[in-house]
This record gives structure tokens, sequence and C-alpha cells, in this order.
């Protein structure tokens, strides 16, 4: 498992490091191919040929989107079907590709199944939402509109293939697993299903409004305030699933955190290794909180979904692989794509 390499805390102060800590929780995936944020090349701009889904194959697509030509990875469906896996990525996502597509045997679970994996490029610190503005702080040229990519533009593209634009599924990872539950309950006439894997699922908690500030700040220096506004805007509630929870009755979910102790996948050997180990132990602990807390509140509204709290695990790639296995069923039977 590749690991980035990152500077050991330098301030002697607790508050800093407990505050370091807590920031860099949202700055993941912690582990593995996330270093490097490099944007994809410019590809020209063309429109999908109107065909039925091929039966299996990976393909790299160019699709518009009024952020400009968006990179997505896509295998397809084994026997031509039209429903769709989105595949969501976490808060470093890369810009030449998804990391589902090598962190993870993604690929290869769903190889021999009925149903098209749909993985975006890019989307860096975006919580994959419209923003109010491009971000002042690093440059940003343009103003993220994910929500509106993955709902409206994307799957018209992708209805040219023959992929379905109401029956699609969604899963991610950390800022991926929020993401996918708000996606998913603005649009229930696309989704039929949302998984959310170590993700963090009460952002109105104390503290983690000015922790996903920080984290972004770290994940390409972006401003938050172009994303959501300040703290007390309404676009904070909007995405954040304790408190639109009520939105989903009815979806089939999976939701799903480790206990952040080290398990089969921890194995540092160097000291870099073992800090990094150390990190996702926290990382982990935190999503794991975030996600419990969740699990509360769709309890007390009579909610269901299927839990999954893995004894071990740390913040990194190989568990998140074995809870997407494990999802899998629960996936195809909502899709209808076995």
């Amino acid at each position: 498992m590749r690991l980035p390499v990152r500077r050991h805390p330098s301030a002697p102060s607790l508050r800093r490091r407990v505050a370091a800590a807590v920031a860099a929780a949202l700055v993941v995936p912690l582990a593995a191919g996330v270093a490097g944020t490099a944007v994809a090349s410019a590809a020209p701009t063309h429109s999908a040929p109107a065909r039925t889904a091929p039966a299996g194959g990976f393909e790299e697509l160019w699709v518009p989107s009024s952020m400009g030509p968006i990179k997505v990875q896509v295998q397809w469906a084994a026997r031509g079907g039209d429903a769709a896996l989105y595949l969501l990525d976490g808060m470093r996502a890369r810009g030449d590709a998804n990391a589902w597509t090598f962190e993870t045997n993604a690929l290869a679970q769903f190889a021999n199944d009925d149903v098209t994996l749909v993985m975006p490029v890019g989307g860096e610190s975006s919580f994959y939402s419209d923003w109010y503005a491009p971000s002042n702080f690093n440059g940003q040229d343009v103003t993220y509109k994910w929500e509106t990519f993955l709902t409206q533009e994307l799957p018209a593209f992708l209805a040219n293939y023959g992929v379905s634009r109401t029956n699609n599924a969604a899963l991610g990872l950390s800022m991926g697993g929020s993401a996918s539950l708000t996606l998913a309950a603005y649009h229930r006439d696309q989704f039929t299903f949302a998984g959310s894997l170590s993700g963090y699922l009460n952002i109105s908690a104390p503290g983690m409004r000015e922790a996903i500030r920080v984290a972004m700040l770290d994940a390409g220096g972006y401003n938050v305030d172009a994303m959501w506004g300040p703290p007390w805007d309404q676009a904070w509630l909007r995405n954040d699933p304790f408190v639109f929870a009520e939105r989903l009755r009815g979806l089939p979910m999976y939701i799903s955190a480790s206990s952040g102790v080290p398990g089969a996948h921890d194995n540092p050997v160097a000291p870099i290794d073992y800090y990094n180990t150390a990190m996702g132990m926290g990382l982990e602990a935190l999503a794991l909180a975030n996600t419990r807390a969740f699990q509360v509140r769709l309890a007390a509204l009579g909610i269901d979904a299927n839990y999954s709290f893995p004894a071990t695990g740390t913040h990194s790639w190989k568990y998140w692989e074995a809870e997407l296995w494990n999802a899998r069923t629960q996936i195809l039977d909502a899709l209808g794509a076995h």
C-alpha cells in the first residue's frame, strides 16, 4: 500500500496537535496513492454515440460539462445491462484517475455483473457539490458544479450508451461517502441505493465545520466559503446527512466504518509508516464516531440501513475494498443487476 510522505507535527502545543489530527480526518484517503493532484489534460468535447451499452470492457470517456470536459472511467456492464454504480473518490481525488481503479480490485469485483461502474475523475476537496464560486485561495478558474454534473450532465451523456438515468447506485469513501448520501437524498429519481464507507455523516457536530475548513486548505488550498458559504449558511445543513436523514427513508443503504484498531492491512516498517498508521487510526475513529451518530439518528427516525462495523481497520483503501465486496450483493439487488 503506497503512502504519501507527510511531515511530522512540529508544534509542541497539544491543542494544535489535536486540531491538526481532527482536520486531517477530513483530508482523506490518507493511504495509498493520494500524493499528487495533477489535472488531466483537457480533451475535445464530443457527444456520446447513440447506441446500447457495450457488453463488458473498460473505457475512458471525456464528458462535456459546465466545468469543462470531465474524464470518466467506465467498466461496462458484463451483459449490456442498463444499471450503473457510481464510485466516488476521497478528498484528495486525483486528476488523472479515480482511485477505485488502481487502489482496489473494484473492477474485478464487478467484472461478471450486469452493472456499469462509473468512476468520475477529479473533484479534489469538492464534496461532489455545487459550489457558490471558484475558490479564491488557490486561483481556481471554474466553479465546481459536481452535483449538476453527476445528476444531469453525466447521466444524459451515458444515456446515449444505453445506461439508465433512473437505475443508479452511489457509493463512496470519506468525502465521497457523505456525498453519495447527499446525491441519493436529493435525487431519488436517479439513485436506488447509496453507500458510505468511513464517511463523515454528522458534519454539524461541534468542530466538524472548522475541521473541514482546515482540511480543504490542506487538500489543494481550497476556501470552504466558496463551497457552502460561512458556517451559518443553509448549504451546510443541506449537505449534512445527519440533518437530511429523513430524505433517505426507504432507500437501500450500506453504511460502514471500522474501529480504527490496526488490522491485517496495517504492516508498518519504516518510521513514516508507523506515523501514517497512527494517523489512520485516528481518522477512522472519527469516521466511526460520525457514523455511529448517524446510525442513532436513523434509528430515532425508524429508517433502516445495512451497517458494518468491523472490529479492526484503519482509514485505508484495502479495508474499503473489503467493504465494497460486502456491499456488492445489496447493490446488485437494489439495481436488479445480477
